[in-house]
């Protein structure tokens, strides 16, 4: 029987295209597999937390994987993973898990933030969004409030995915700025496709004083994707958090 191991690990989305193997592109999937397979000389199969779209970052990331090798938990191992992998990816920890510990199945929560940059800084291009307006933020965080009162988010969802539902429970929701870097940070236990930069979108239209809070309730209330505003580009989002029952895996990094 194989050991199974969970992956800690962080990624610049700006060269790949997501996280998911995808035919003639570069992924962090395909990367991370081929780098396993050649340190332990067996063919590797990744599972990710989750899917991340191109361009999309992530500061802390999770994955599963099972090998024939018993101490892929040592330290050397992880030394000898990022000497193979691109400058773009790096791995913090291995641990094993329980044979049935699932890295996307398991997690109880994911958090996620967005960055704004209102001043044109040539050195964090790639991963905020330069935004050269300065927005309400109180009047954001007010709107950002109304979203714990639902969990049907079907107007912040990418059209015709394959999800079951579009009900998500969401446990914070916040702007913060730091400066000139203007975050949103939310968590929840799951998120539907481009569910952060739609939300991200909108909001910003409350900041800046094109929707009251009224009009994004009905946006939410209309469930319709045509109601709510334009999704914000993707190089301004990370992956922050993945949270599991202690009972499955405790984070390291």
């Amino acid at each position: 029987m194989k050991q199974r191991y969970f992956i800690e690990l962080a990624y610049k989305g700006a060269n790949f295209h997501g996280w998911q193997f995808q035919p003639n592109a570069v992924t962090v999937q395909e990367c991370l597999e081929k780098a396993l397979s050649v340190i332990t000389r067996e063919s590797i199969a990744v599972t990710g937390a989750g899917r991340t779209d191109t361009g999309v970052h992530a500061s802390y990331f999770v994955a599963h994987f099972d090998a024939s090798k018993t101490n892929l938990d040592h330290p050397d191992w992880v030394y000898k993973l990022n000497s193979f992998l691109g400058s773009d990816i790096v791995v913090f920890y291995i641990s094993k898990v329980h044979p049935e510990a699932h890295a996307r199945f398991d997690a109880a929560s994911r958090t996620y933030q967005y960055h704004l940059n209102l001043i044109k800084d040539p050195f964090v291009i790639e991963t905020s969004w330069y935004f050269f307006r300065q927005p309400d933020l109180v009047k954001m965080n007010e709107a950002s409030k109304i979203l714990f009162e639902y969990t049907d988010f079907t107007s912040f969802s990418k059209l015709h995915t394959d999800v079951k539902t579009n009900n998500c429970t969401i446990y914070q929701a916040e702007w913060t700025q730091y400066g000139s870097d203007v975050v949103f940070t939310v968590k929840a236990d799951r998120f539907l496709r481009n569910m952060v930069r739609a939300l991200v979108g909108t909001i910003l239209e409350v900041g800046l004083g094109k929707i009251d809070l009224n009009a994004f309730r009905r946006i939410i209330e209309q469930k319709d994707r045509g109601a709510a505003g334009l999704s914000v580009p993707a190089h301004g989002l990370f992956l922050t958090d993945v949270e599991y029952p202690e009972s499955i895996f405790v984070r390291k990094k």
